[in-house]
């Protein structure tokens, strides 16, 4: 209780949560740095039975204190943000935990934000005029350990770098990376060693010029090895 009044006591910071932990209840922090934005998300997130904000700030580097105190599921991450903008905070919270599963909800799309973004690790790329029930849906997926890479963020990225071609097997692998398999499950999946599965990966992170999973996807989407 200590902990959550000094939360709230802190200027655009606050510990929303009120649904009982577990039950299929997705816990969320919304971090935007602009407070009508971020009550109104936070209003129609309490909204569905099965999504609950933990805690919200709209301060990026408050953001990855707040994530490392309360662990949510979610994350939806704004780009602009004083003193620390949001690549900068997913860099943080992934340094804490690789795995945390990161939504970017901008207004921003140019290039280089979502090139900026995704690279940090961002699971999921949306703008903030996207329908309520596609943010839902975005949001369930990710937490399903999903990649979900509108179409048109794809197409921004689509050029940036050029890529050779992947063998049916590296395919196969991007498939199963893209719905978020780990290595251990891909190579059971295909029959295949974990050694094997690595060796894939680095193959095709090396043919599409990209460093993640989530880039690889938009590359490999974009240019027709995918399809969502």
């Amino acid at each position: 209780m200590k902990n959550a009044k000094k939360s709230r006591e802190t200027p655009g910071v606050s510990d929303a949560g009120n649904k009982k932990c577990g039950d299929g209840v997705i816990r969320i922090l919304v971090v935007d740095n602009h407070a009508v934005v971020r009550d109104g998300l936070v209003t129609i997130i309490k909204r569905e039975s099965d999504l609950d904000v933990v805690a919200e700030t709209g301060d990026g580097r408050q953001a990855a204190g707040l994530w490392r105190q309360h662990r949510p599921d979610i994350t939806l991450m704004d780009l602009r943000m004083p003193p620390l903008d949001g690549v900068d905070a997913i860099y943080k919270i992934r340094a804490v935990d690789p795995n945390a599963r990161i939504i970017i909800l901008t207004t921003f799309d140019g290039e280089d934000d979502i090139y900026q973004g995704l690279r940090a690790g961002a699971k999921s790329y949306l703008l903030k005029d996207v329908r309520r029930e596609e943010l839902f849906h975005c949001i369930r997926e990710v937490h399903a350990g999903k990649i979900v890479i509108p179409a048109a963020i794809a197409a921004k990225l689509a050029g940036r770098l050029p890529a050779q071609d992947l063998t049916p097997r590296e395919c196969e692998v991007l498939r199963l990376l893209s719905e978020g398999k780990p290595n251990k499950l891909i190579g059971a999946a295909m029959s295949i060693t974990e050694v094997t599965v690595k060796s894939h990966v680095q193959s095709i992170f090396k043919k599409l010029n990209v460093l993640c999973r989530t880039e690889a996807t938009i590359v490999a989407c974009r240019r027709g090895i995918l399809h969502f």
